[in-house]
């Protein structure tokens, strides 16, 4: 990881500072004295001695936004400097992790390189404790903890990881770039007639990230591959007639995460039909960012994606009734089938999207949009994705056509771009006292 600039110094400052309130609020919320935050172990695969990618828990990670950092561990006290049980063994089959470079001025430091002997310094600092909350995905062992990932507080700093600091911000812009340039090349490459092995292998290089060090797996889509929304192969051959590519691709910056979508329509005549629904789909994603205010409810723009879409519809000849009738009826559940977003950060799909308040209070999507992630109110600071899309999914389709809606749809039209897969146009969007700042056209425009 490089050495961070004096300003990047700063901005990790007054996170921590963010960060240390926030934490000492929920210990108090939740009735705790400490909290023991283990960063996490790389899995065996089963019957192997190879291990699984290593990603650190992220509540771990926000307060040590590095991934060389397996086997240790956070002791937080309020009224305390945190410390930092940094496990460094003294390794030759694996090249041994380098201390963290920014915690230095702010974290209390210990330097283990044994972890029995880190387990024993832990477990000395947390039993002058009387109430010690464990948060990991490991056993904690005979440490002396009250309770282990405790909902409470879970709950309470879940709920206030959609408000990001001024350096959380940074890092997605960050990593907003790397996924920037990485979709450039993955364009290009199509063009150039590429397979999706190719393209996704161009991305890769572009980028500068490896397959595990991305947010999530590329989806890497061509022709109807994109009616797939988590398409997961590669072909290692590119099909004999390109016609479209949808790619959903992040980056990754000290733990941060970009979560990018573009569609594109080959080149020619044959496909300037699909090439105007990517293009209508693209202003229409653009007009509803356009609407984004803190005290507007994100189930509203879900709502509104649909009637959007169902006017893409009804314009573009696919349907035989209005857009009105389309949306009441359901119709454009067929053709868009996910939620609009979700929110991002040190997750792809970060937690605490359903939540109404610290206190774990849930609301629920509406029976009719079960995938939707966010229901919560828009309110400053947070950073979500707006990722409308319009697929012509076999499955969908054909359950539509066979059911009592089925005279609606203009079904020679709709049957003649089931080959090309589907759109999604996807940007991640900060919100500010009076809109947003939309990091990824911010990024575009910045390679331009």
């Amino acid at each position: 990881m490089s050495t961070l600039t004096d300003e990047q110094k700063n901005l990790y400052a007054g996170h921590l500072h963010e960060l240390t309130q926030r934490w000492e609020a929920a210990l108090a919320f939740a009735g705790f004295d400490a909290a023991i935050v283990a960063a996490g172990q790389p899995g065996e695969y089963f019957l192997d001695d190879q291990t699984t990618p290593f990603r650190p828990n992220p509540h771990f990670a926000q307060w040590v936004p590095e991934d060389d950092v397996a086997g240790s561990a956070l002791l937080i006290r309020p009224g305390e400097r945190p410390r930092l049980y940094f496990y460094q063994p003294a390794d030759y089959w694996h090249q041994p992790p380098q201390r963290p470079t920014l915690t230095g001025a702010h974290l209390d430091l210990e330097v283990c390189d044994d972890p029995a002997r880190l387990h024993e310094a832990l477990a000395s600092a947390a039993a002058q404790q009387n109430r010690t909350a464990f948060i990991g995905e490991q056993e904690p062992g005979n440490l002396p903890v009250f309770s282990v990932n405790p909902a409470l507080l879970l709950s309470h700093l879940h709920f206030h990881r959609a408000y990001k600091s001024a350096f959380e911000v940074h890092c997605m812009r960050a990593a907003t770039a790397l996924a920037v340039a990485g979709h450039r090349a993955a364009g290009d490459a199509f063009r150039a007639g590429g397979s999706e092995f190719e393209i996704h292998m161009a991305y890769l290089a572009a980028s500068r990230q490896t397959s595990d060090a991305l947010p999530y797996g590329n989806i890497v889509a061509l022709n109807e591959h994109g009616s797939v929304l988590h398409y997961q192969h590669y072909d290692r051959e590119p099909p004999d007639q390109s016609r479209s590519f949808l790619i959903d691709a992040g980056g990754r910056y000290r733990g941060y995460a970009a979560d990018i979508t573009r569609t594109y329509a080959a080149e020619g005549a044959e496909h300037e039909r699909f090439a105007a629904l990517v293009a209508a789909m693209d202003q229409a994603q653009q007009s509803m960012i356009l609407e984004i205010r803190p005290g507007v409810e994100y189930l509203k723009l879900h709502e509104d994606a649909h009637r959007r879409i169902a006017a893409i519809l009804s314009d573009h000849g696919l349907l035989r009734c209005s857009a009105e009738t389309a949306f009441d009826t359901g119709i454009t559940r067929t053709f868009l089938p996910h939620g609009l977003g979700h929110l991002i950060g040190l997750q792809t799909h970060d937690v605490g999207g359903l939540q109404v308040s610290p206190e774990g209070g849930h609301r629920a999507p509406p029976e009719q949009y079960p995938a939707l992630r966010l229901t919560r109110t828009i309110e400053e600071g947070q950073v979500f994705t707006i990722e409308p899309g319009l697929y012509f999914i076999p499955q969908l389709l054909d359950a539509l056509k066979d059911g009592d809606l089925s005279q609606l749809v203009h079904w020679e039209s709709v049957d003649a771009l089931r080959g090309y897969g589907g759109i999604r146009i996807e940007d991640n969007v900060l919100v500010t006292d009076n809109g947003t700042i939309n990091l990824t056209r911010d990024a575009f425009a910045g390679h331009e």
